[in-house]
């Protein structure tokens, strides 16, 4: 089985979007920059020395900047997969519809969205070893 690892949340104003996650929620937000899209992680549960889980069960996640020309801009869970370029063709054959090519994530790994056949937007994510 390939696990759901990651969720991911468009957001209008990280600033704003940080303050009420950390106030209701006690969750840690780490913000990049431009060169990493603006992207925001978001530590939602205790993480071993590596930033993995240590409760079986929990995940991490992030916010993105929301784009108002960018399609499906909403909640979305990403998917641990070995192989990227397999896991995408499954997705293909089952109906779905991969956005794009992979990208890299530096220290992560492998990221491509999919529309699957009800309309929802998730991510396959391969990676890093190690």
């Amino acid at each position: 089985m390939n696990p759901v690892v990651h969720f991911e949340l468009p957001s209008d104003d990280r600033q704003r979007m940080a303050d009420f996650y950390t106030t209701a929620f006690g969750w840690q937000m780490q913000m990049y920059g431009e060169e990493m899209g603006n992207y925001v992680v978001v530590t939602a549960c205790e993480t071993d020395e590596n930033g993995r889980p240590k409760m079986a069960g929990t995940i991490n996640g992030g916010f993105y900047p929301r784009q108002k020309d960018a399609p499906a801009q909403y909640p979305s869970v990403v998917i641990a997969v070995d192989d990227i370029s397999e896991a995408m063709q499954k997705v293909t054959d089952a109906g779905g519809n991969v956005q794009g090519e992979p990208s890299q994530i530096p220290n992560v790994g492998w990221y491509v969205s999919f529309i699957d056949t009800e309309g929802n937007r998730l991510s396959l994510l391969q990676p890093v070893m190690g």
